[in-house]
C-alpha cells in the first residue's frame, strides 16, 4: 500500500491501526496526517454528561432515555484536515458559569436542577414544598389566610328579654328590695308628720330627688343631669312655698311652680343640639319628671293623719304587691292590705273607719306607681330608684285630697 493513498480505517476504533508489513516507527510523521486530526467520538460518549449542561437548556440524563428511543445522527463538522473524507465532530466547548469555573452535569442519581423559569426552594426547605414552616418558596405570592374567628360568648339576656323569650309578659315587677324602700320611706313620713313640718321636709326632699332620677332613667335618658337637677329644684321650690304659706294656699304654690318650671323646661330644651324626636322625648320626660317633684311635695301640704294613713297603706300594699303570687291575686291583695292599713292608722290617729277609704285610693295609687315603673325594659337601678319612689309620688295628691275631705 503506497504511502499517497489514503488509508481506510474502523469507525469504532480511536486511532488509525498501522500496516500489518509496515512497522509503526518507520512511517514518517509527516507523511500521516491522521496523527494531527482529532480523534472520533465513540458511540457512547456523551459530551453533555461530560462538560456540563449549557445555562437555559434542560439537563441530559443518560438513564432517562427509553430503550426505544434513539439517538439522533450527528452532523458532522468540518475540521481542518480531511484525510479520510469523513470528518470527525469536534467536541463542543464546555460553558462556563458566573464564576469562571465550568459548569457540571448533574449526577445519574441525583435529580435534575429547576428550570429556568422556576425559583428554587430555599435551603433546608424540601423541593416542592412552597409555604410551610419555612414560608412562602421565592417569587411566589403567598396568600395569609384568616385565622377562624371564634364566635364571641353570648351576653346574658335581660330579665325583659328572657321574658319575652319564654313567651312571658316583658313588665317585671320592682320585688321586694324596692318595696322594703318604699315601706322604709313611708315610715320616715309617717313618723315625721306629726311631730313638725320642718322635720317632714326631710324625707319629702329625698322622694322627690329619687323620683326626679328614677323617671329619667325609666325613659331610658341617663346620665340627663341638666333634666334632673331641673326637676328637682322644681320640687324644692315647691317645698320652701309650701313652707311659707298656709295649708289653704297649697294649690297655688303648686300651680304657680308647675307654671315656672315648665317654662324652663323649654328653654332649657331651645338649647339641645339633638334631632327633633331627642328634643321631644327630652321635653316630654323634664315636664313629667318636675310634675312628679311637685305633686311629691303634697306631704307637706296635707293634714298629718291623713299623712300618716296614707304612708302605711302604701307601705304594705307595695310589700304585699311583691310577693311571689299571681298577678291579679297580688293585685287584690295590695288593695285589701292599704285598706286594712287606712283602718288600722285610722284608730291609731283619729280618723276612724275613714281611714279605709283613704288607705284603700292611695294603696291603689302605689300598684299604679309599681305598675309605671315595672313598665318598659326595666333596670336595676329603675327598680331603686323609680319603683321606689313612684308609689309614695303618685299617693300623695290623693293624701292631700281625701285627708282634707274626710277631716
Amino acid at each position: 500500500m503506497s504511502d499517497n493513498q489514503p488509508q481506510h480505517h474502523n469507525p469504532y476504533d480511536a486511532y488509525p491501526q498501522p500496516s500489518p508489513d509496515q512497522h509503526p516507527s518507520a512511517a514518517p510523521l509527516h507523511d500521516d496526517p491522521s496523527r494531527y486530526a482529532a480523534p472520533a467520538p465513540h458511540p457512547g460518549y456523551d459530551q453533555q454528561a461530560a462538560y456540563g449542561t449549557p445555562y437555559g437548556q434542560q439537563p441530559y440524563d443518560t438513564y432517562m432515555q427509553q430503550p426505544h428511543q434513539q439517538q439522533q445522527p450527528q452532523q458532522p463538522q468540518t475540521y481542518g484536515y480531511e484525510a479520510y473524507g469523513q470528518q470527525p465532530q469536534q467536541p463542543a466547548a464546555a460553558p462556563y458559569g458566573q464564576d469562571g469555573y465550568p459548569v457540571q452535569a448533574p449526577a445519574p442519581h441525583q435529580s435534575a436542577p429547576p428550570a429556568p423559569h422556576q425559583d428554587a426552594a430555599p435551603y433546608g426547605v424540601p423541593p416542592g414544598a412552597q409555604q410551610g414552616a419555612y414560608g412562602p418558596a421565592h417569587g411566589v405570592t403567598a396568600t395569609a389566610e384568616p385565622a377562624p374567628v371564634e364566635p364571641a360568648p353570648a351576653a346574658p339576656l335581660k330579665p325583659n328579654q328572657l321574658a319575652r323569650a319564654e313567651g312571658r309578659s316583658p313588665i317585671i315587677p320592682p320585688g321586694i328590695q324596692p318595696a322594703a324602700l318604699t315601706a322604709l320611706l313611708a315610715l320616715l313620713l309617717a313618723l315625721a308628720a306629726p311631730v313638725a313640718r320642718p322635720l317632714l321636709v326631710v324625707p319629702v326632699v329625698l322622694l322627690q330627688a329619687v323620683t326626679a332620677a328614677g323617671w329619667f332613667r325609666l325613659n331610658g335618658m341617663w346620665p340627663a343631669r341638666q333634666g334632673i337637677a331641673l326637676a328637682f329644684l322644681g320640687g324644692l321650690a315647691t317645698d320652701a312655698g309650701l313652707l311659707a304659706t298656709p295649708h289653704e294656699d297649697a294649690p297655688l304654690v303648686a300651680i304657680g311652680t308647675l307654671g315656672v318650671w315648665c317654662l324652663l323646661v323649654i328653654v332649657l330644651q331651645l338649647r339641645n343640639r339633638g334631632s327633633a324626636d331627642e328634643r321631644m322625648y327630652a321635653l316630654t320626660a323634664g315636664l313629667a319628671s318636675s310634675a312628679l317633684a311637685v305633686l311629691a311635695a303634697g306631704h307637706l301640704a296635707a293634714d298629718p293623719d291623713a299623712v300618716v294613713v296614707g304612708a302605711a297603706a302604701v307601705a304594705l300594699a307595695t310589700l304585699a304587691r311583691a310577693l311571689p303570687l299571681p298577678g291579679p291575686l297580688s293585685l287584690v291583695l295590695g288593695l285589701l292590705a292599704g285598706a286594712g292599713a287606712g283602718i288600722a292608722a285610722g284608730q291609731l290617729t283619729g280618723m276612724g273607719t275613714t281611714g279605709a277609704l283613704l288607705g284603700l285610693v292611695a294603696g291603689g295609687c302605689a300598684l299604679v306607681g309599681l305598675r309605671v315603673a315595672s313598665y318598659d325594659y326595666p333596670s336595676r337601678f329603675v327598680h331603686m330608684t323609680a319603683g321606689v319612689a313612684l308609689p309614695l309620688a303618685l299617693a300623695a295628691p290623693a293624701v292631700y285630697v281625701l285627708g282634707r275631705a274626710l277631716g
